[in-house]
């Protein structure tokens, strides 16, 4: 795979940061050019479209996703529970930095799946290969006698996504971290149970 150039990773850092900040439709080519300094032509020579930049900007996103899923899974210091929720940690850290503004997948899924399949299936793909990822490490959990057995690591690998999807709305519209706090609290009590 080829190297980004510096010129399409800065345009791609800028334009991740304002699709969090004001979503999709409100993303405008000179905001991101204004802000980078990076002339018209130079975001036409990287990018076909606005979608497709969007889509790039996705990829960046879960290029960050799964270091950091590989920085906490990974660690193998920690027992597999601890590190699923290291790293749920890790991202509530993140948006505190951002000022609560969430996932930049459910941002985007949110505002776009009804309205645009490439999209829709984008963002699928993202949260289904997060929610595999975990279920790896939740199925380690299952075997070391840390999850009931029985526990399917898929489904509740899934519910965990959903669930940290649905506590990183609330945070942004609160601007506030309780409810990411509050439902590892309860997901990690309950899986656990």
């Amino acid at each position: 795979m080829a190297a980004t150039s510096p010129t399409k990773q800065q345009l791609l850092q800028q334009g991740m940061a304002l699709l969090l900040k004001n979503g999709y439709n409100y993303l405008g080519l000179t905001e991101i050019l204004e802000s980078t300094g990076i002339p018209k032509g130079s975001f036409y020579h990287h990018f076909r479209n606005k979608e497709d930049f969007g889509l790039q900007a996705i990829d960046l996103y879960m290029t960050g996703v799964h270091a950091a899923l590989d920085a906490c899974l990974d660690d193998r210091t920690l027992p597999p529970l601890r590190r699923v929720r290291r790293f749920f940690e890790l991202v509530q850290d993140s948006y505190q930095g951002e000022g609560y503004l969430g996932c930049l997948l459910g941002g985007l899924g949110q505002e776009l799946s009804g309205v645009s399949d490439a999209f829709r299936q984008k963002v699928e793909e993202c949260m289904s290969a997060i929610a595999g990822r975990l279920a790896t490490c939740l199925d380690e959990a299952v075997q070391a006698g840390d999850l009931p057995a029985g526990t399917n690591p898929q489904a509740h690998a899934e519910l965990l996504v959903n669930c940290w999807e649905g506590a990183a709305l609330r945070s942004r519209l609160r601007r506030d971290p309780n409810p990411l706090g509050q439902m590892l609290d309860f997901y990690f009590r309950q899986a656990s149970a």
